[in-house]
């Protein structure tokens, strides 16, 4: 779990630009165990969760898939969608029944583009997320594979 504290939508953005971008939403339930996406695959998609857990993971030659970090109910799950070229970076499994707000990401890039305000405000909030992740990758990768008493 990453020391950050996870970006939330209502702090990262004002009332009108939340209500906009809800107005594209899509309430989805996906049960325990489905696989939301896989590394490599196409982006089209990004979620905010409104219940449930999900895993996120990087393939591992000969080997189940590392799971990095969680995503927990509050929070977004991708970040993909916004960088070209809209590849995921890893995968996403359900750990528990999810239940989320589904966005299309082309919809809402061409919504930034419209009003750079939600642009840039959607974008720090990916950015702060991005941060968490790397936090919780490194801090995985160091319980890993850190020397055993090496202080790290």
């Amino acid at each position: 779990m990453s020391s950050l504290a996870p970006p939330r939508l209502a702090a990262a953005l004002s009332t009108d630009q939340r209500d906009r971008l809800m107005k594209c939403a899509r309430p989805v339930d996906f049960p325990e165990g489905t696989r939301l996406f896989e590394e490599g695959g196409p982006a089209q998609h990004f979620w905010i969760l409104r219940t449930g857990t999900v895993t996120l993971d990087v393939r591992v030659p000969g080997r189940r898939p590392a799971v990095i970090d969680t995503v927990n109910a509050g929070e977004l799950l991708g970040w993909s969608w916004l960088f070209a070229p809209y590849r995921w970076h890893f995968g996403a499994e359900a750990m528990t029944r999810v239940r989320a707000y589904e966005f299309d990401a082309v919809t809402v890039r061409m919504m930034m583009d419209a009003d750079p305000g939600l642009g840039s405000a959607l974008g720090h909030l990916v950015g702060q997320m991005l941060a968490g992740r790397l936090v919780a990758a490194r801090t995985r990768l160091l319980d890993l594979y850190a020397p055993h008493g090496s202080g790290l």
